[in-house]
């Protein structure tokens, strides 16, 4: 019984080394569930925040012999088919995992009065009796910190997927932690349970759209395997209709987590009400992981037909542009303004999807690597901007864009790493969302999307004027009085600065990076 047991395990090929980051931060999101029954309340949070930041910094050591056991060029399937490792997969994974342990970092800090961004008891109404009491005993909330590893762990496993099914599974891996993660802050708490309640309920529809257009893919091929779909594209012409219906509807998924436009109407309301270290992880990591899930899935599949789907998707990137940059004019909300903002960028990164561009995988990881590092250091120092009671001592943050005026004369490192931030998003040169940009923008034009890319110049010169006003708040405006920054965040300070570094060095010497990922970052078919 136990030979047959594992003779069948084996023949499913799966390899332990290939697999060894993400079922590190899958393992250990279930044992961090597990230090929720068994640790004392009292030492919860601590224990918590020391295993998930050991649990990422040892995926990202398990990477060292999951190099060394598959050829980069050919890569390897694994689980009959179900997953491919290859370097485009395995790159993803380390994007993942930086981007993960960045936002990790805000998470765990707990800032003023020894409080973190969640609420200690999120179904207490708020001001009532209960949280007061909950307050006063202080209670922390921790199994926001494995339901982050989870969520990542489906970010990691995003990438891999070579079956429908897999695709999906890694979908609601992704999702369904965020779901509940979103209705958590300590603060704004009915605002921050509706934008859950919106997420959960819109994400349910995509979910819906993304199964239906699976069903019709599996009819149209007989395999639910992209690879295998791939293959009965030449051979199944008397069905187009059924082919293009399937991966539109399939594309209607991906394109919700990624907030492109006309599916981005969660986006502005959850961004705003979820807590802010939520915020940035989920703008820089499901946006990033949708991205790469949606990479693998036009060049295995969507390249057999990319003439017939190239109205789609640039209809999509045109209005994903158009959305992002004019709705985001008229935000007084800095965490609204920087959710249109993730919008536009979104349009920015479909723009490398074109015919001829399907192989630039390593420009798309390389932009949604300094998208992420920026977006994660500008929500962190939202995170440390609150509003001032009578004592001074910060409470709320502070999210209105007027009361952040004369920031830069209160704050000037704060405010610095802020501006940096906002001008690698507007892609200033010298800041690593120039590289980004330049990279995405010459795929566009390699691909014949060059009437894109003049659109993307010019939505990019617009958006930067939202950033440029956010500048000029800070350094040009009257100190506004009932702003402070809350204090003990050393954390969140080392998250800043590995930010605020990463996207200078990205931005002056990125081309070892370059060099690496477009060598070895290619998708197997």
């Amino acid at each position: 019984m136990n030979a047959t047991v594992i003779n069948d395990f084996s023949e499913l090929g799966f390899n332990w080394a290939l697999m060894a980051p993400v079922l590190v931060v899958l393992f250990g999101a279930i044992i961090g569930i597990l230090l929720e029954a068994f640790v004392p309340a009292k030492q919860r949070w601590g224990v918590q925040c020391a295993w998930s930041v050991a649990v990422v910094a040892a995926a990202l050591l398990a990477f060292a012999p999951s190099f060394g056991a598959f050829d980069l060029q050919t890569g390897q399937r694994l689980v009959r088919g179900e997953l491919i490792v290859d370097g485009f997969s395995m790159f993803s994974q380390l994007v993942m995992l930086i981007v993960g342990l960045l936002a990790l970092l805000p998470m765990i800090d707990r800032t003023g009065n020894r409080v973190s961004a969640f609420a200690g008891q999120p179904s207490d109404i708020p001001g009532s009796f209960q949280e007061e009491q909950t307050e006063r005993r202080g209670y922390q909330r921790s199994e926001v910190l494995p339901l982050s590893l989870f969520s990542l762990g489906g970010m990691m496993l995003f990438p891999m997927a070579n079956s429908m099914l897999t695709l999906f599974v890694a979908l609601e891996i992704i999702s369904l932690p965020l779901y509940a993660m979103s209705a958590m802050a300590r603060y704004r708490r009915l605002l921050s349970q509706e934008a859950a309640l919106k997420y959960f309920v819109l994400g349910a529809f995509a979910s819906g759209f993304m199964l239906m257009g699976m069903s019709l893919l599996y009819g149209y091929s007989g395999s639910l395997l992209l690879d295998q779909l791939a293959l009965a594209i030449p051979y199944r012409v008397a069905s187009p209709a059924l082919l293009m219906t399937g991966a539109a509807l399939m594309m209607v998924g991906l394109l919700f987590k990624i907030g492109a436009a006309p599916f981005h109407a969660w986006t502005p309301d959850v961004y705003q009400g979820a807590p802010t270290p939520v915020t940035g992880f989920m703008a820089a990591g499901v946006k990033a992981a949708a991205f790469l899930a949606m990479l693998r899935f036009f060049s295995t599949v969507v390249v057999q037909f990319e003439a017939n789907f190239k109205p789609f998707l640039w209809t999509v990137a045109i209005l994903t542009m158009a959305v992002g940059t004019f709705f985001g004019l008229v935000q007084d909300n800095i965490k609204r303004m920087l959710a249109y903002s993730s919008i536009a960028h979104a349009g920015f990164i479909l723009i490398a999807f074109t015919k001829g561009a399907l192989n630039a995988n390593g420009a798309v990881l390389f932009y949604l690597l300094t998208y992420g590092i920026a977006t994660i250091g500008a929500f962190a120092i939202i995170y440390l901007v609150r509003v001032s009671n009578e004592d001074g001592v910060g409470t709320a943050e502070q999210h209105s864009m007027s009361a952040w005026a004369g920031f830069g004369k209160t704050h000037p490192v704060l405010a610095g790493c802020m501006m940096l931030f906002l001008l690698s998003f507007a892609g200033i040169p010298l800041t690593a969302g120039f590289v980004g940009k330049f990279l995405a923008f010459s795929a566009g034009v390699q691909g014949g999307a060059t009437a894109l890319v003049i659109c993307a110049v010019i939505a990019s010169a617009i958006t930067a004027f939202y950033y440029f006003r956010l500048g000029k708040i800070m350094f040009l405006d009257p100190v506004a009085e009932n702003t402070t920054v809350a204090p003990h965040a050393e954390i969140t300070y080392v998250a800043i600065g590995m930010c605020a570094l990463l996207t200078v060095l990205l931005g002056i010497f990125p081309g070892s990076v370059l060099d690496i990922l477009q060598n070895t970052a290619i998708v197997i078919p």
